[in-house]
């Protein structure tokens, strides 16, 4: 295991339709990283992911985006701390929240899926849900909108607002994380 490398996931689904929806929150926060660091994404040839070696906060990270759908995202996060000799304690997943507000964050090591069909497969491809989370809240769907349309939708205009802000800071936070830990990342970030 390579304790000094990190794998951070940002979790979405892949193709310009589904871009801008609330469910890839995590591949803009991965897409904001790498826009820090200079990295350009590549097409792994081990995983259905798209990847960035590269440094975050001056420690060795592999930002990756898996190119599956959320509900069958956990075949290449497998894959890639299998192809990089990573433990799941040196995974950090980035993902929308229904049961927290728009923008607001929550860090945490560990835990159940709360029935996010993405943590769902990542539980059954590692055999485990002990990794880092970084949780971005969207917000409960408005009246009766069932939950899957209202993550599968475009922020509001209000949120699309604060959308940068909103990604600038949970990239901080998942770079705290990094080099901090989870208590000063929860002490600075978790409202």
């Amino acid at each position: 295991m390579a304790d000094d490398v990190w794998l951070v996931v940002g979790l979405g689904n892949p193709g310009p339709s589904y871009a801008r929806t609330r469910h890839n929150i995590g591949h803009l926060v991965a897409d904001e990283l790498a826009a820090r660091t200079g990295g350009k994404w590549k097409q792994s040839k081990q995983v259905k992911a798209e990847v960035i070696e590269t440094r975050v906060s001056g420690l060795r990270t592999v930002l990756a985006k898996p190119r599956a759908y959320m509900n069958e995202s956990g075949g290449p996060v497998s894959g890639l701390l299998k192809f990089f000799k990573l433990d799941p304690a040196n995974l950090v997943v980035v993902h929308d929240e229904l049961d927290i507000d728009f923008g607001v964050l929550r860090c945490k090591f560990g835990g159940g899926d709360n029935g996010h069909n993405g943590l769902k497969s990542l539980r059954k491809s590692l055999g485990t849900g002990e990794y880092y989370r970084i949780r971005f809240g969207v917000g409960r769907p408005p009246g009766r909108q069932a939950p899957a349309d209202f993550v599968l939708n475009e922020f509001s205009p209000t949120e699309r607002k604060d959308l940068p802000f909103a990604v600038d800071r949970t990239a901080d936070a998942v770079e705290c994380l990094l080099t901090d830990g989870l208590d000063a990342t929860q002490g600075k970030y978790n409202s």
